[in-house]
């Protein structure tokens, strides 16, 4: 009965309608920076790997196969500081959004256990719990969840949607160590990690929750979660992953497969072309800079501000000054005919703030900056 109750909350999007209204009602159209959805072409060297594996005419397994597996693995080394992972201790998801929102289900947890997750945040975390039965908790700092016998799992955002924040080696480990005294799970959604803007995490990179700087190199209770969507516009594909303690993963393997809960086989080879590649995220990644960097001139020569915003794909823009209530920055933009998301969709934290995406062409963008800036 737990679904059927009321217990979730609306779906936010739906209350952005009537602002969509206005800004479609622009004499040039409206621009959409309000959902970080990919405009640009999937790489062909993707399509053609899809392509070549469409003759599949079995069930994939569950597990994925091993190429893609040991892919992942290769990848970790390569981009993400993390040698040796174990291809057993990796799992394909149909995308990362069903496994946020179903990962407090699939490890157990209900009635009486907690899940905690930032207090800005992307809503599936809070969802996720819900759905589950357990009681979500937002919360920034460890001291706030610390010694508490109910917290099961701990999630992580880093990079951060929206607020583009990064946490060093030195948070990650707060969060770990305390994580493993009170015997939780932590999984980090890393979606954004290859996206990274501002110093340090531009040049030295920004660290997963299974480097061995934060975590001695043992994976125990930990999971890294990571999507291809945003590096390689292959959000259409639901092409993501799972990886860490090889225990955790394999409970998870499990009960994926009684749910019949599988990435197409055609899917999967496009995965490991996309992750055997690094030109093409470079490519991408460079676009978004682009984007990034016209977008924030305009909004700052237009008398907004933007806070963090390290990383991602996202600007999270205020009103100059002491700022104004979301909603009010969602319609004076929206009479400039720009869509944006009010930052109060992800938790009352965010409520002076809006989140821009950059997931829009050039030609967009053109456009929204020409009206912030009334050039």
């Amino acid at each position: 009965m737990g679904l059927l109750t009321g217990a979730l909350p609306d779906f936010p999007w739906d209350t952005l309608v009537p602002f969509a209204e206005r800004a479609m009602a622009h004499p040039d159209g409206i621009v959409d920076l309000s959902v970080g959805t990919p405009v640009d072409p999937t790489p062909e060297l993707v399509q053609e790997a899809l392509a070549a594996a469409a003759d599949a005419p079995g069930y994939p397994t569950t597990h994925g196969t091993l190429a893609l597996r040991e892919a992942v693995a290769a990848w970790f080394a390569r981009r993400r500081g993390v040698p040796g992972l174990d291809p057993a201790a990796v799992l394909p998801t149909v995308g990362s959004k069903e496994l946020v929102a179903w990962l407090p289900a699939l490890l157990g947890l209900g009635a009486g256990d907690v899940v905690v997750h930032p207090r800005t945040a992307y809503p599936t975390y809070d969802v996720g719990a819900r759905l589950a039965g357990a009681t979500p908790l937002p919360a920034d700092d460890v001291a706030v969840w610390a010694g508490r016998p109910d917290v099961r799992l701990v999630w992580v955002n880093s990079p951060a949607n929206p607020t583009g924040q990064v946490l060093g080696v030195d948070e990650l480990r707060a969060v770990v160590a305390e994580a493993r005294r009170a015997g939780a799970v932590v999984a980090s959604d890393e979606c954004y990690a290859l996206l990274a803007w501002d110093e340090p995490w531009a040049g030295g990179g920004v660290p997963s929750i299974l480097d061995p700087a934060v975590c001695d190199g043992d994976h125990t209770g930990l999971l890294a979660v990571h999507s291809l969507s945003k590096q390689s516009n292959l959000a259409g594909y639901r092409a993501a992953f799972v990886a860490g303690d090889r225990a955790l993963v394999s409970r998870l393997l499990e009960v994926r497969k009684h749910a019949g809960m599988m990435v197409p086989a055609p899917v999967q080879a496009a995965m490991v072309a996309a992750l055997d590649d690094d030109a093409h995220v470079a490519e991408q990644r460079a676009r978004y800079g682009r984007r990034r960097r016209a977008l924030r001139d305009a909004l700052e020569g237009a008398g907004f501000e933007v806070d963090g915003s390290a990383a991602g794909l996202y600007l999270w823009t205020r009103a100059a000054g002491a700022g104004q209530d979301c909603w009010r920055t969602v319609a004076d933009l929206a009479d400039l005919g720009i869509l944006v998301a009010p930052g109060a969709f992800y938790g009352p934290a965010g409520a002076r703030h809006v989140r821009i995406a950059l997931t829009a062409s050039d030609e967009s963008v053109a456009r929204a900056v020409a009206r912030l800036t009334g050039a």
